[in-house]
């Protein structure tokens, strides 16, 4: 079930699409980091669009990409003609990453402008994410290493929300982003303080497969070790509650005892409300939005 594009979405798509045509005009050479979500996939387009061979878009491959988002990526820069390069981003050779704190996000997004420093400079290109006007109000420490690295965000120097994005997106044909549910890396389904591993990241991404399978429209499966808890749209839950016998089986053959259906729904990063790391995001905020650097901070946990 594709997610809808409100009236209010469409309101100002036009003029959202100008001004970004604008901004990558004036911007010059630029390199897209594309995920395969709505939003840096409209800027991948919009950009190629405006500069041409001037556009490259850059995806950040790891383990913590779902491959079902990658085979999207590669298929929607085939559709529309759009210069693409995949970079090994190697976050997971980081004790400082694998360690998942509340900074994981800044690590993981150091890695990738890291990797792709070698292709801004000899394109002489700023690099670009899609990072909207909605996003400043939710905890994101990546914003912090783009802040470090001199990443630009033009969606936000647009002042363009996600419902104008998806409005824009559907404006120019892009029907197979304009009502994609939004996405995120598997290492975010793992509570702050429990190490990531390929391990953990391999039962999700598993798991949530078999789940859209069965017809969910949007789902996570949020690893609590022995425990699997699933969110999906309370839409759904009838759906989850008929086919409760074959989700249980499923969690158990990955690893987990118990599978566990959150009645509370899906939820954007309800890990950052779990119990007693709630003060723990909150201070790694406070550090995001100042100068200094988490990585001086970091210690490695005891073996």
């Amino acid at each position: 079930m594709p997610m809808a594009v409100s009236v209010s979405g469409m309101n100002g798509a036009q003029a959202a699409v100008e001004r970004l045509a604008s901004w990558f005009r004036k911007a010059g050479p630029v390199v897209v980091a594309l995920s395969g979500g709505v939003d840096s996939a409209l800027l991948a387009v919009v950009a190629s669009q405006e500069l041409g061979e001037a556009a490259l878009a850059v995806t950040g491959v790891s383990l913590s990409l779902p491959r079902d988002e990658l085979d999207f990526v590669r298929q929607f820069v085939s559709r529309h003609g759009i210069a693409h390069l995949e970079i090994e981003t190697g976050e997971f050779d980081d004790p400082a990453y694998l360690a998942n704190s509340s900074d994981r996000c800044y690590f993981c997004k150091s890695h990738l402008f890291e990797a792709v420093l070698p292709v801004v400079s000899r394109l002489g290109a700023t690099v670009v994410v899609g990072t909207n006007l909605d996003d400043l109000d939710d905890f994101r420490p990546g914003q912090r290493a783009a802040e470090l690295y001199g990443v630009r965000s033009p969606y936000v120097e647009c002042s363009i929300g996600k419902a104008e994005i998806r409005g824009a997106a559907l404006l120019l044909g892009l029907a197979e982003i304009a009502g994609k549910p939004a996405s995120a890396c598997l290492s975010s389904r793992i509570p702050y303080g429990t190490p990531v591993s390929l391990r953990r990241l391999s039962a999700v991404e598993e798991f949530e497969r078999y789940l859209r399978d069965l017809g969910f429209s949007q789902c996570r499966v949020r690893h609590h070790g022995e425990i699997a808890r699933i969110e999906v749209v309370p839409e759904e839950f009838e759906l989850a509650v008929a086919e409760k016998d074959s989700i249980a089986g499923e969690g158990r053959r990955l690893g987990f005892i118990y599978t566990t259906l959150d009645l509370g729904g899906l939820v954007r990063g309800s890990l950052n409300l779990m119990s007693g790391r709630r003060d723990g995001a909150v201070q790694s905020q406070a550090l995001v939005r100042g100068r200094a650097d988490p990585r001086a901070d970091y210690r490695a946990p005891c073996q």
